[in-house]
């Protein structure tokens, strides 16, 4: 590890079978944790490049507990977090209302690093049982539309790096690690990223896949459409600036997507959401984001019908009976 840390010390850059090599050596438990803690510092000090985020991918997939849902057409909803904005369970809240549209989602999430309350920690706290047995989480997607994909049961490589993130407590390249190793390799994806140089790196990085993909970046700072500003909108075909106004909904104070300070009460406010009593604003925003999952699965639905769609499983409680079935 040290010939590595000089090297980026240095100012040099990683192949892609370098990074790949680090994170297979992590993941052996071959380093201690200050030589963990400055190889993640490096990567908060200047942009990962698309040949390293390449070798950590292609590293923790290989790595990874795989589970082959390949017989459904899934996406993955899963953002990577780190935008230090505390909102409520967006995109979690999101994959309920797809899979309330009879649509399959796998998702793939985490306990938070950074705000109150992660995807793990909600459908934890909800009574879900994580788990990676592949006959379950088909069942599971054939019942509910729905599977959970708690990330370290399936990437046992990360338990090595798992102390030193939480005591760091900041966004490192893990973060963006997160959606981009999805165990099950949905066909879709819809992905929220915290700036605006990683999202246009999975953009690269992600031409070069066959996912059918979106990759979503609130220009002040969140990482989903958040309605409180226009988003940028990357996918295989174009990069596109959207506004709420080109929506049709009305633009949103930060204040109103608020998420709660613990994980308690980020529970109440997505119980709450779910079971068709959310504001206006905490509705618009699940339910836009629900409308562009709809529109990666299908690239000629008209935002309108595909909002629609999502209004009628959220108020007509479809997204609640995913859930429901899910925890049962």
């Amino acid at each position: 590890m040290k010939n590595i840390l000089n090297k980026l010390f240095e100012h040099q850059k990683l192949s892609q079978a370098e990074a790949k090599q680090v994170l297979v050596d992590i993941a052996a438990e071959k380093y201690n944790a200050a030589h963990m803690a400055a190889f993640m510092t490096v990567f908060m000090m200047r942009p990962i490049t698309v040949a390293e985020l390449a070798g950590f991918r292609e590293a923790l997939l290989e790595l990874a507990v795989r589970v082959d849902l390949s017989d459904f057409n899934t996406i993955d909803l899963c953002g990577t977090g780190g935008d230090g904005k505390n909102t409520f369970n967006i995109s979690t809240l999101t994959s309920f209302i797809v899979a309330g549209t009879g649509n399959k989602v796998a998702k793939h999430g985490n306990y938070s690093v950074s705000s109150a309350s992660g995807s793990s920690n909600m459908l934890e706290f909800l009574g879900y049982k994580f788990t990676n047995d592949e006959s379950v989480l088909k069942r599971q997607l054939e019942k509910a539309n729905i599977c959970f994909l708690h990330a370290p049961l399936f990437h046992p490589a990360m338990k090595a790096v798992g102390p030193v993130r939480r005591e760091l407590g900041l966004k490192t390249f893990f973060n963006m690690l997160g959606p981009l190793v999805n165990p099950s390799q949905p066909q879709n994806q819809l992905v929220g990223v915290f700036n605006l140089e990683v999202a246009r790196t999975y953009n690269y990085m992600l031409q070069e896949t066959d996912l059918n993909y979106g990759v979503l970046y609130a220009l002040d700072g969140y990482d989903e459409i958040s309605l409180t500003s226009p988003f940028k909108l990357f996918t295989k075909e174009a990069e596109k600036t959207i506004s709420p106004k080109d929506l049709g909904l009305k633009k949103l104070k930060q204040s109103e997507i608020f998420g709660g300070n613990s994980v308690p009460e980020a529970a109440e406010i997505f119980k709450n959401i779910l079971e068709g009593n959310g504001t206006e604003a905490q509705n618009n925003v699940v339910l836009a984001n629900a409308a562009f999952a709809l529109k990666t699965f299908d690239k000629k639905l008209d935002f309108e019908i595909a909002f629609e769609q999502a209004k009628d499983s959220l108020l007509g409680l479809k997204a609640k009976k995913s859930l429901e079935l899910i925890v049962e």
